[in-house]
């Protein structure tokens, strides 16, 4: 009696595994008919979207501008200007403002953003990458540079 039980138990096991085998066959075999997206994941869009420049202004000195806010929003201009300083190139593009003062021109908004110290942040002024000895109303204007603003917060 044990061994006809074991059969029977054996046959139904056996049984069970070919139908599972079965079912992962059909199932891996089946095709697909989708179409291959052709729209780009949102990273890539993001990515080009950075790399937009924008152009502005008139001029034989042709520029990059970077305006780049303390969330990490970056957009880059092509400026073309006659101005001899820097300072006058981005106020005649409506791209800076702030408070002139007997040291110079304290800027506060660049492209929009407005930061006035109340919360530490500042706007910083590099040249190719690197801070700039001068305020941006001294800065001379030298074509093929790049001039960023960075929005940055201070330590003190």
């Amino acid at each position: 009696m044990t061994k006809t039980r074991f059969t029977k138990i054996l046959s139904v096991l056996l049984c069970l595994a070919l139908v599972v085998a079965i079912a992962l066959t059909v199932v891996g075999c089946t095709k697909k008919n989708e179409e291959p997206s052709t729209t780009a994941a949102p990273v890539t869009q993001a990515a080009s979207a950075a790399e937009e420049v924008t152009k502005l202004g008139e001029g034989e000195k042709v520029f990059t501008f970077v305006a780049k806010d303390y969330d990490g929003n970056e957009t880059k201009f092509e400026i073309s200007s006659n101005a001899s300083k820097l300072g006058e190139a981005l106020l005649e593009q409506k791209l800076i403002a702030g408070d002139e003062s007997e040291y110079g021109l304290f800027v506060k908004t660049v492209n929009g953003k407005t930061y006035d110290g109340s919360d530490k942040v500042y706007w910083m002024l590099y040249i190719d990458g690197e801070m700039a000895p001068t305020g941006v109303d001294s800065t001379d204007l030298v074509a093929g540079k790049t001039y960023s603003f960075i929005a940055e917060k201070s330590n003190y």
